[in-house]
C-alpha cells in the first residue's frame, strides 16, 4: 500500500468521524427546542433529528459541497498529491480538535466554519496567502453568485440576521393570529406544528453540514488519483449523511441547556416560529451554495423570537459569549490546523 493510499484512507475517514461529530455537536440545535418544550423526549427528538439530517440525501443537490471542493483555496498550488492530501488531513484535524474543545466547553460553535478555518490555515501553511480564494458575493445575470472566502465570512452576520429577523416576523404573525385563542389550546397546537418545524430544520441541517465532507472527500479523491471529476459520487454523499445522522441520533446534551434555556425562554410556540425561521435561512443558502452555520442561524433565530417577547426575554450575556465563539472559530481553527500541518508534514 502506497503512502498516498494511506493517506487518502486517513483524510476519508477523519472526513467522516467530523460528519459525526458535526451531528453529535450540532444535535442540540436540532432538539433543544422541542426537548424543553416537551413536545418530545431527549431520545424521540434525536431519532427524529437523525432521520430527517438523512432526508437531504434524496432531495437536494450539491452547491455546498462543490464550493467547499473548489472555493476555499487554490489547490492547483500544491504540485505533489502527497503533500495535498497532509494538507487536507490537516484541515480536518483541526475542525476535530475545535469540535472536541467547543463542546467539552458547551459552546455551540460552528461546524461548518471550523472546517474553512481548517482549510484556509493548512492552506497558508503550505503555501502562503495567494493560496486562498478571496472571491466575492455579488449578482451576475439576475441571480446571486458566491464564491471564495468571502461571502463565508460574510454570512456569519448576515446568516443569523436573517434567522433573527424571520423569526420575528413568524412571531409577530402567529401572536396575532392566535391571539384570541386560549392559552391551553394554542399550546397543544404549537407541540404538534413544533414537530413539523424540528422536522423542516433538521432537514436544512443536514443538507447544509452533510455536504461540507461530500466536498473535502472529493477533493481528496482527485487529489489522491482516484476520481477525475469533483463531482459527487453517490457512496460519498450516502456516507456523509449517515455519519451526520448517526452522529445527531448520538445527541450533544451539553449543549442543550444552553440553547434551550441560555438565551431566552422558549415554549412550543416560540420554538416553533424560531425552527421555521432558521429552515428558511438554511434551505434558501444551501440552493445558493453558500456555506453558513446551522449553528448561527438557529442561534439568531431564537434570539429573534426572544427580542419579539421582549429584548429584556434574552439573555444577552450569554448570546454575546456565543456570538464571540462565531468569530473565534475561523481563526482559532486555522491556528489549529496550520500547526497540525507543520506536524504531519514531518512525520509524512
Amino acid at each position: 500500500m502506497t503512502l498516498l493510499t494511506v493517506l487518502l484512507i486517513l483524510v476519508i475517514g477523519l472526513a467522516l468521524l467530523f460528519d459525526f461529530l458535526n451531528g453529535f455537536h450540532d444535535a442540540a440545535n436540532s432538539i433543544a427546542t422541542v426537548v424543553v418544550t416537551r413536545t418530545l423526549t431527549p431520545i424521540q427528538a434525536v431519532a427524529m433529528a437523525g432521520l430527517a439530517n438523512f432526508v437531504g440525501y434524496f432531495a437536494f443537490g450539491h452547491a455546498i459541497a462543490k464550493m467547499v471542493s473548489s472555493g476555499i483555496i487554490h489547490m492547483d498550488m500544491i504540485a505533489a498529491p502527497d503533500a495535498k492530501m497532509v494538507l487536507l488531513l490537516a484541515a480536518l484535524t483541526g475542525a476535530v480538535l475545535w469540535n472536541i474543545i467547543t463542546w467539552i466547553f458547551g459552546l455551540p460553535t460552528s461546524s461548518s466554519h471550523a472546517i474553512i478555518g481548517g482549510l484556509i490555515g493548512a492552506g497558508l501553511a503550505a503555501a502562503g496567502p495567494s493560496i486562498v480564494i478571496i472571491g466575492h458575493l455579488g449578482i451576475e445575470n439576475g441571480k446571486l453568485v458566491s464564491h471564495g472566502i468571502l461571502p463565508v465570512v460574510a454570512f456569519i452576520v448576515i446568516a443569523p440576521l436573517l434567522g433573527m429577523i424571520g423569526a420575528m416576523i413568524f412571531t409577530v404573525i402567529t401572536l396575532n393570529v392566535f391571539r384570541k385563542v386560549p392559552y391551553m389550546r394554542a399550546n397543544r397546537i404549537f407541540r404538534y406544528l413544533q414537530l413539523v418545524s424540528a422536522a423542516w430544520y433538521s432537514v436544512g441541517h443536514g443538507t447544509n453540514d452533510a455536504q461540507k465532507m461530500m466536498g473535502v472527500i472529493s477533493l481528496a479523491l482527485v487529489c489522491g488519483g482516484v476520481s477525475e471529476s469533483l463531482d459527487v459520487s453517490g457512496w460519498v454523499a450516502f456516507c456523509c449523511y449517515a455519519a451526520i445522522s448517526i452522529g445527531t441520533m448520538m445527541g450533544g446534551w451539553r449543549i442543550v441547556k444552553t440553547m434551550g434555556t441560555g438565551i431566552t425562554k422558549i415554549r412550543a410556540t416560540e420554538g416553533f416560529c424560531a425552527e421555521s425561521s432558521a429552515a428558511l435561512v438554511l434551505m434558501g443558502t444551501a440552493h445558493l451554495g453558500i456555506p453558513v452555520s446551522t449553528t448561527h442561524v438557529i442561534a439568531g433565530s431564537i434570539m429573534g423570537v426572544g427580542t419579539v417577547e421582549g429584548a429584556r426575554g434574552v439573555r444577552w450575556g450569554t448570546a454575546r459569549r456565543i456570538v464571540f465563539a462565531w468569530f473565534m472559530t475561523i481563526p482559532l481553527t486555522a491556528m489549529c490546523s496550520a500547526l497540525a500541518y507543520f506536524l504531519l508534514d514531518r512525520v509524512f
